[in-house]
């Protein structure tokens, strides 16, 4: 299981010492949530930050996009060569198109699903891409709790995805913690997001490695 904590709970007053104590506590990828308050109603990171982080760390950038004009947003986040970058279907009208673009550029595409959007919107979309990441809460905040009903939707996609022999990566965000960690890895999962759950805790090297299932 990979983990990548999600820097909207981090402390922004310490955000240089927050990133480098994840990078040494095991964490695999960082996520960063991109808002702008009309797709969610929260405003987050601009590319100026995420540069400065990315000169701080060696960790992989996993930027997830949560805003209406997506195709902007991708040009602003291409020249900070993350990993990954990862946009919402629906807000999307042309998803393939961009896939292909971001991919183009060098830079894995992902796409991203809302709690009640259905795994068959994307059934045609697995071919152009790298990773599918689930909504496990409603976007746009911390902290929220898990919903349950996705672990049905992590299992329909990993099917989905064994079927078509597929080489993409299943990503859950929201709610996750060391409780559901085995279940979701046991319902298909490869990437966990968390956030609260390890920049809460007194010690992020135990957080991360009990979401790995590493005891």
């Amino acid at each position: 299981m990979y983990v990548a904590p999600s820097l909207l709970s981090a402390n922004f007053l310490k955000l240089e010492e927050e990133v480098k104590a994840i990078e040494a506590a095991g964490a695999d990828l960082l996520h960063i949530d991109v808002m702008d308050g009309h797709f969610v109603p929260n405003l987050t990171f601009g590319p100026c930050v995420i540069e400065k982080i990315s000169t701080i760390s060696k960790l992989p950038l996993d930027v997830h996009l949560m805003v209406k004009d997506v195709s902007k947003f991708i040009d602003l986040f291409i020249p900070l060569k993350p990993k990954f970058i990862s946009f919402h279907m629906e807000s999307e009208v042309h998803p393939i198109r961009l896939c292909e673009y971001i991919r183009s550029q060098g830079i894995h595409p992902a796409i991203v699903l809302n709690p009640h959007t259905p795994i068959d919107s994307i059934k045609h979309m697995l071919e152009f891409v790298d990773m599918v990441l689930l909504m496990s809460v409603n976007p746009g905040f911390g902290g929220q709790k898990f919903l349950p009903l996705v672990h049905e939707k992590i299992k329909e996609l990993r099917q989905m995805i064994d079927k078509k022999n597929a080489k993409v990566f299943i990503e859950v965000d929201g709610g996750v913690n060391g409780l559901n960690a085995s279940d979701l890895e046991e319902s298909g999962a490869d990437i966990l997001v968390a956030g609260s759950y390890i920049f809460s805790s007194n010690d992020y090297k135990t957080a991360i490695s009990s979401l790995k299932l590493e005891f």
